[in-house]
């Protein structure tokens, strides 16, 4: 069901139609009807959610609190219009903001030899102990994807603000999927970070079990075989397509596939 805020013409998110009922609690704040959800546009609507998230969460309707505060965005305007915890965008189906980079170490020829993959902590709220990129992760309210990249380094991989500044742009992965959480709707920003032999990334904050340096075949082999998160197996083949690592046949066949998942944005 099209979630509308205030007089929007154009959907901000969407959510599940079993959660219509749940959400018809909060006359004041939501308004449920027939061909929409609407929020109203309030003062405090920050607040307001944050109470109506926190009793979902309760019901375990919203899963996977994180406790970070992430940016509600108009979807193509990208203005925020609200603060909301990080695990009920998903409920909302709202647009999200992701940043990754795919470590590597060149070979002689200077072309890409070895990919660096992180395996997620067991304990992580999402996907628990699925391969990662080296650095990756959401976007937080106040940051800019650029900005979310820098810290992740440091906290995912211990590469400092130097370090990081090597990395270039590649490209803008669309992804728009059902989830147990409801629905994923990110634009995962996504830059390619040379790195010298001799560094050894070292994670800082707990949330990365494993590091490894791994031939690009076998990185690619991890994303292709469901090994790695959605988010991190895009982003890989994205770096193997964008980088000619692939041989003819394997190029075509993740092309092919390529057009149907991923949108490239300016």
């Amino acid at each position: 069901m099209p979630v509308r805020l205030g007089q929007h013409a154009e959907p901000i998110g969407s959510v599940a139609r079993e959660h219509l009922d749940a959400l018809r609690r909060w006359p004041g704040l939501l308004q449920v009807d027939a061909d929409a959800v609407r929020l109203h546009a309030l003062d405090d609507l920050d607040a307001r959610l944050a109470e109506v998230h926190a009793a979902l969460r309760a019901e375990g309707l919203v899963r996977a609190w994180r406790d970070e505060a992430f940016t509600l965005r108009h979807p193509r305007t990208r203005a925020p219009l609200a603060v909301i915890e990080r695990a009920a965008a998903r409920f909302w189906g709202a647009l999200t903001l992701g940043a990754h980079a795919n470590g590597y170490v060149a070979g002689a020829r200077g072309r890409p030899q070895w990919l660096w993959v992180a395996q997620r902590s067991p304990h992580k709220a999402t996907d628990p102990g699925l391969h990662d990129n080296l650095v990756g992760g959401g976007v937080p309210h106040g940051q800019t994807p650029w900005q979310a990249l820098v810290r992740e380094g440091w906290e995912e991989a211990g590469l400092d603000a130097a370090t990081m500044s090597a990395a270039r742009r590649g490209r803008v992965i669309a992804v728009e999927r059902d989830i147990a959480e409801g629905l994923q709707v990110e634009r995962v920003h996504v830059w390619d970070l040379p790195l010298p032999p001799a560094l050894t990334p070292r994670n800082q904050d707990g949330e990365v079990a494993a590091v490894q340096r791994l031939p690009v075949a076998e990185a690619i082999a991890l994303a292709a075989g469901g090994a790695m998160t959605v988010d991190a197996a895009l982003v890989t083949l994205d770096f193997a397509l964008r980088h000619h690592l692939l041989d003819a046949h394997a190029h075509r066949r993740l092309a092919a596939r390529a057009a149907a998942l991923w949108a490239a944005e300016p």
